[in-house]
């Protein structure tokens, strides 16, 4: 047996496992950045997919006939996986151990990338996403728990800034990348990209990944939770989804309502006595994890929400091809990057409130500043817009995490872990739902007050005739026949502009929810994390 020369020590300060122990006996110092560069591989494919798929999905709806209301699954399907199985991650962990559950998580993530390369309808492409939504939910927590274990509790900060690193540099590349493989290849490749960086951290796991501690417990699968959860987010989604087609009114979207309303109680009141429950009520004793809570969710909202209506606006209202729309978010990601690691120091030293506090104000400051939008503006102002809202959301990012966890046991990080990424993947698929909601009701309010002005004596539609008739006149159209066409044109152009003015109500809607947000981060926690 090695004596103490030979065996690197294991540093002083940490609250982890044995099993993590005995890798840095085995690895040395080393170990902490090896299993970190691992989680971060495995969250980059799997983020890199999940925002990807934005700007691809103008051309999915082309080559696979899909409605607007069947492509915008292929992002809250998604989400709606990934939420489900973030709750699974601590059943599993203590079943099967982290490497079996990350590895499982990415083998399940790389069978739905496939599937999603090689499908050839809109429902075969919904599903791929689902599955590659549940091994990504299954991947995250278990990514920020190790991270968490291998540095000491005064150095988390800057360990989720690190890791956060890795994380947002694929919602950077994501849409520019995206936009090059469509504009130059095709849209299946969005979902090929990721299987490389999925495959290389697969024998990385195996190598740094602890297995399952020899005196864990065999927790008892939560099947009535799964089921129950299921039920509400498929029923609440599909009943947000469909009630501006079918009439909020309607009896299915009623049936719908009430059924996710029924499950969703249901679901809160099994969890509380369930003697193994995928979501522990008991984090949300600790007024601190609430508030986090709380904020995380709104966080999930505007960040999800956003980042699927941006390149929507960019490539229907500014007539942007999806190269440039997904350029216009890379410079905001890359500085994303740079605030990550600083905001992940200063969380060590400083109060995170403030902190969080500040990033809250410059997201919905940079929300409020695209709530002045046009077809006209700027491609560079915008850039600097949505710059300021991710240095935003850089400052929150590491503080958040490392609030809500730090007040916790080891023996419940891994619930932690997995209700705090539950509930920022809840936010953002209410996020992406209620405002595609949103956009369209005042799309529909706008056009419909705008073609309310125009009349025979309104100058500007008086103008736009006597410009298109002629025209239609020359090429020898009919008088019938130009007649309706000017007024097609005419058409086209309210629905343009109604857009517009919808799209500037949503940014504002976001911006609000971001400044209501202002007051949950008011009661976080605002002690120095020495003091603590």
């Amino acid at each position: 047996m090695p004596n103490d020369r030979t065996t690197p020590r294991v540093p002083e300060g940490l609250d982890t496992t044995a099993g993590i122990r005995e890798l840095f006996r085995q690895f040395g110092p080393s170990y902490r950045w090896w299993v970190t560069f691992t989680s971060m591989l495995g969250s980059f494919a799997s983020l890199l997919t999940g925002t990807i798929i934005n700007v691809a999905i103008p051309d999915v709806m082309g080559a696979l006939g899909m409605t607007p209301d069947d492509a915008q699954w292929l992002s809250t399907g998604f989400l709606a996986a990934t939420t489900v199985t973030m709750l699974l991650a601590a059943w599993a962990i203590e079943t099967f151990g982290m490497a079996r559950t990350y590895i499982a998580s990415m083998g399940i993530f790389l069978v739905g990338s496939v599937m999603g390369g090689v499908a050839d309808s809109g429902d075969a492409l919904i599903v791929s996403r689902l599955v590659q939504g549940a091994g990504s939910g299954l991947m995250t927590p278990v990514s920020m728990l190790i991270v968490f274990q291998v540095f000491p509790m005064h150095r988390r900060g800057t360990a989720m800034g690190i890791y956060s690193v890795g994380v947002v540099l694929a919602p950077a590349l994501g849409p520019a990348l995206g936009g090059w493989l469509i504009d130059h290849l095709s849209w299946r490749y969005v979902f090929f990209v990721a299987v490389p960086f999925a495959m290389i951290s697969i024998p990385l796991a195996l190598l740094f990944m602890p297995a399952r501690e020899a005196d864990a417990r065999s927790p008892r699968f939560d099947w009535t939770g799964v089921v129950l959860l299921s039920v509400f987010l498929v029923t609440m989604l599909t009943a947000l989804s469909n009630g501006e087609r079918q009439g909020w009114g309607s009896d299915l979207i009623a049936l719908l309502g009430f059924a996710a309303l029924t499950s969703g109680i249901a679901f809160v009141y099994w969890e509380a006595y369930a003697r193994d429950p995928m979501f522990n009520l008991a984090l949300f004793r600790n007024r601190r994890f609430v508030a986090a809570s709380v904020v995380t969710f709104v966080i999930g909202f505007g960040l999800y929400g956003s980042t699927y209506i941006v390149p929507l606006f960019l490539q229907t209202i500014q007539g942007l091809i999806a190269t440039d729309s997904g350029l216009l978010m890379l410079p905001a990601g890359l500085v994303m990057a740079v605030v990550f690691p600083i905001a992940g120091r200063m969380s060590d030293a400083l109060a995170p409130r403030n902190i969080i506090i500040a990033g809250v104000l410059l997201f919905g400051a940079s929300s409020l500043l695209f709530g002045a939008v046009d077809a006209n503006t700027p491609f560079a102002s915008m850039v600097i817009w949505i710059v300021i809202g991710r240095i935003g959301l850089g400052l929150v990012f590491p503080c958040l995490n490392v609030t809500a966890l730090r007040p916790l046991p080891l023996d419940l990080l891994a619930q932690g872990s997995g209700a705090i990424n539950f509930l920022r993947q809840l936010g953002g698929a209410f996020g992406v739902n209620l405002l595609t909601i949103f956009l369209d009701q005042r799309t529909s309010f706008h056009v419909d007050a705008l073609t309310q002005m125009q009349s025979p004596a309104s100058s500007a539609a008086r103008e736009l005739l006597e410009r298109t008739l002629p025209i239609y006149h020359h090429a020898g159209v009919p008088e019938l026949f130009a007649n309706i066409a000017s007024m097609r044109v005419l058409g086209s152009m309210l629905y343009s502009q109604g857009s517009m003015m919808a799209f500037r109500d949503t940014f504002l809607i976001v911006a609000a929810v971001f400044f209501l947000c202002l007051i949950p981060a008011w009661f976080m926690d605002n002690r120095p994390p020495t003091r603590q």
